[in-house]
C-alpha cells in the first residue's frame, strides 16, 4: 500500500518545528539561568565586599583602641612582663677590733639535703659515710632517711670545708644549697660587744643591733631584662651594679686585753662562786672602750642555744648601788664647792646619827681623826656623812644631776637603761638621803656610768662617752665615717680632778686597794663592798656586790679599769679580795699593750 506523500512532508516538517522549538526552549532555559546565576554571583560578591569591609572597619577600631587608647598602658604592662626588678645579695660587713683581728664576718655555708628516693646505696650504707663527717650517730640518719622519701634537712649551715669531704663521696641523693651565715671567729669572746645576727640576717644585740645602719652595705634595686622563659639577661644589666665595698666597721676594743681580762674575771668568780661580773677598761681621754667583758655570756654562732636574758650587756643594761666606788666623786663634789679643803680632818667614832637611822662603818668600828685620804683608804662612812652634811641638800642634789644620775648614757650599745635617783623634793625634806648618798647608796647606775664618771676625775674633769664603735675603715686603713658623739662637758675643775685621784693612790699604797699595786707605778684606786639592793625594796641578806676602780697612771691619769663581781661567796668576799686582784691582773696587761711607762718618780726611788 503506497504511502500519501503529503502526509510525509508534513510529519517532517512537524518535526523539524517540534526540534526547533524545543531548542529555542532549551536555550531560552539556558540563558534564563545564565542570567539567574549571573545576579546571584553579583550578590554574593556584594556580601563577601561587606563581610570584608566591616572586619577592616573593626580591624581598624581595634588597631585605633590598642594603639591609641590603650597603647601606653598595654607598654607598660608589656615592660613589666620583660623585665624584673632584682635586689643583689650583699654580705653584711665585717667587724675587726682596734687592732683589724676579725669579730664578725659573712661566710658562705651550705644547707644539706637528702633525697632518699634517689639513692644508689642502702640508707645504712649512706649513714655509714655521712656521721662522721656530720657529727651524727649512723642509726638515728637511718631513721632520719627513712621519714621521708625527698627534702630532708640533714644539717642547716655547713661550713665550706666540710662540704669538699661531703662532695668527695661523690654520693648520688644528696644536694647541697648555697647561703651565707654570720661568722664569729672569736665565738664568745666579745658577744657582749658585737652581738649577733638572726636567721633573717637582722641584728639582735650589741653593735650588730646598734650600728645596722653601717653594717649594711646600701644595693640599690636594678632592672634587668629577662627572655620569654623568665631567664635573666645580663648583658642588659648595668655597669657595675654588682661592686661592694670593701669597709669593714672597726671597733675600739682590743681582743688582746678582752681576753686576759675575760680569763682573770672567771678565775675570781669560780673561786668564790659568784653570780655574774664585769669588767671594763676606758681610755677617759676620748671614752673608747678598750675591754669589756661580761659573765656569764654566749657563742654568738649558736645563739639559738643561750638564755635570751645573756643577749643585754648587763654592764649598760642593769642597775646597782655603787657603794663605796662613789665616794671619790663625792669628795670631787666636795672639793669643787669649796666646803673641805685637802688637809681637812674629820672624827669618825664608829657611828652617826641621822634623823631617826644610826649609820656605821662597814666593820663596825671608828678610825678616829683622819684626813679626807685616809676616809678614803678605810672606806668610812662616817667621815663621808660629815663631809656631805657640809653641802647643802639642794646644791648636792644638782650636783649629781649635773654628773648624770637619773639618766641615760650616751653610748653606742644597745638597751642602755637611765640610773634612779630619788626625786628633788623627797631628796631634800629627808636627812637621810644626802647621808646615804654619800656612801653610794639610796640611788642605783649601771657599771658603765660609773666607770664614765670616774673617767671624769681621769681627764681632766670632762664628761666623755662612752663608746666601742671607731667607724668604717678600708683596708688600707682609712677612716670613711666615724660617728659623731656628744660633746665632753667639763665637770670638775681640773685641779680637783688631779688632788681626787692623789686621794685614791693613797687607797692602792696604804689602804684597802694595797693588793692592786704594781711595782713602778703609781695607781689609784677604791675598793666597793655594797649590800644588793632587792627589787621589792631594801636589801637582800647576805647579797653583796664587790667591785674596784682603778685610775693610771696617777701623774698623768688616762686609763679607768673597773672590775664587779655580783654576789660572792664566802666570809672573805670584799672588793679588795674579789675585785681588786682583777682589776691588777688587767692592768699589767695593758701596760705593754698601751706602752705606759714607768712612775719617773718611783723610777728615782730604786
Amino acid at each position: 500500500m503506497q504511502k500519501s506523500p503529503g502526509k510525509t512532508k508534513f510529519r517532517t516538517s512537524e518535526f523539524t518545528r517540534r526540534q526547533r522549538r524545543s531548542k529555542r526552549g532549551f536555550l531560552g532555559k539556558f540563558a534564563s539561568n545564565i542570567q539567574e546565576q549571573t545576579s546571584n554571583s553579583k550578590s554574593r560578591l556584594f556580601i563577601v565586599w561587606g563581610v570584608l569591609i566591616a572586619a577592616g572597619l573593626g580591624l581598624g577600631v581595634n588597631l585605633y583602641n590598642l594603639q591609641i587608647i590603650r597603647g601606653p598602658k598595654l607598654t607598660e604592662y608589656a615592660r613589666n612582663q620583660q623585665m624584673v626588678n632584682l635586689r643583689p645579695f650583699m654580705p653584711r660587713r665585717p667587724v675587726v677590733d682596734r687592732n683589724n683581728n676579725l669579730l664578725a664576718i659573712d661566710r658562705p655555708v651550705y644547707t644539706l639535703y637528702a633525697h632518699p628516693k634517689l639513692f644508689d646505696k642502702s640508707n645504712e650504707e649512706i649513714a655509714e659515710q655521712l656521721s662522721p663527717i656530720l657529727a651524727k650517730d649512723a642509726p638515728e640518719l637511718v631513721k632520719t632517711f627513712e621519714s621521708k622519701k625527698s627534702g630532708i634537712v640533714l644539717s642547716p649551715a655547713i661550713p665550706e670545708e666540710i662540704v669538699d669531704r661531703i662532695t668527695s663521696l661523690r654520693l648520688n641523693g644528696l644536694e647541697l644549697i648555697q647561703k651565707y651565715s654570720r661568722f664569729y671567729p672569736s665565738e664568745d669572746l666579745a658577744a657582749d660587744v658585737v652581738g649577733y645576727v638572726n636567721i633573717d640576717r637582722r641584728g639582735q644585740a650589741g653593735v650588730e643591733y646598734s650600728q645596722e645602719k653601717l653594717l649594711e652595705r646600701s644595693v640599690q634595686t636594678v632592672r634587668l631584662s629577662r627572655t620569654g622563659t623568665g631567664a635573666l639577661m645580663p648583658n642588659y644589666a648595668p655597669e657595675g651594679f654588682l661592686h661592694f665595698d670593701d669597709l669593714r666597721l672597726q671597733l675600739t676594743i682590743d681582743s688582746r686585753l678582752q681576753r686576759i681580762a675575760r680569763t682573770a674575771l672567771k678565775q675570781k668568780m669560780d673561786e668564790f662562786k659568784a653570780k655574774r661580773g664585769a669588767v671594763i677598761v676606758m681610755d677617759a681621754l676620748d671614752g673608747s672602750l678598750l675591754a669589756l667583758v661580761s659573765q656569764p655570756t654566749y657563742n654568738p654562732n649558736e645563739y639559738a642555744k643561750a638564755n635570751i636574758s645573756l643577749f643585754k650587756n648587763w654592764t649598760v643594761a642593769d642597775l646597782y648601788e655603787p657603794g663605796s666606788t662613789f665616794k671619790p666623786l663625792n669628795v670631787a663634789i666636795a672639793l669643787e664647792n669649796g666646803v673641805i679643803k685637802p688637809d681637812d680632818i674629820f672624827n669618825d667614832s664608829g657611828s652617826i646619827r641621822v634623823a631617826n637611822y644610826t649609820i656605821k662603818n662597814a666593820m663596825n668600828n671608828g678610825y678616829g681623826r683622819i684626813s679626807i685620804a685616809q676616809i678614803l683608804q678605810n672606806s668610812s662612812n662616817i667621815g663621808m656623812v660629815q663631809i656631805i652634811q657640809r653641802l647643802k641638800p639642794g646644791i648636792y642634789y644638782n650636783w649629781l644631776e649635773r654628773l648624770g644620775l637619773g639618766q641615760k648614757v650616751d653610748t653606742d650599745l644597745p638597751f642602755e637603761v637611765g640610773g634612779r635617783l630619788k626625786s628633788q623634793e623627797e631628796f631634800i625634806a629627808s636627812p637621810i638621803e644626802p647621808a646615804t648618798t654619800s656612801f653610794g647608796q639610796g640611788f642605783s647606775m649601771t657599771p658603765i656610768q660609773l666607770v664614765q664618771m670616774h673617767g671624769a676625775l681621769a681627764n681632766g674633769g670632762k664628761l666623755v662617752t662612752p663608746h666601742v664603735v671607731r667607724g668604717l675603715i678600708d683596708t688600707k686603713g682609712q677612716m670613711h665615717d666615724s660617728p659623731t658623739r656628744t660633746v665632753p662637758r667639763q665637770i670638775f675643775s681640773a685641779a680637783t680632778a688631779q688632788k681626787v685621784v692623789e686621794m685614791m693612790e693613797t687607797v692602792v699604797s696604804e689602804g684597802t686597794g694595797k693588793v692592786s699595786q704594781i711595782p713602778g707605778y703609781r695607781i689609784a684606786g677604791k675598793t666597793g663592798t655594797a649590800q644588793k639592793a632587792s627589787p621589792n625594796g631594801g636589801y637582800i641578806k647576805g647579797a653583796r656586790i664587790t667591785s674596784f676602780v682603778a685610775i693610771l697612771p696617777v701623774e698623768s691619769p688616762r686609763y679607768v679599769v673597773f672590775a664587779l663581781v655580783d654576789e660572792p661567796k664566802g666570809e672573805n668576799a670584799y672588793g679588795s679580795t674579789v675585785a681588786a686582784p682583777i682589776v691588777k691582773s688587767v692592768i699589767e696587761a695593758l701596760i705593754p699593750l698601751e706602752e705606759i711607762p714607768p712612775s719617773k718618780a718611783m723610777e728615782s726611788e730604786r
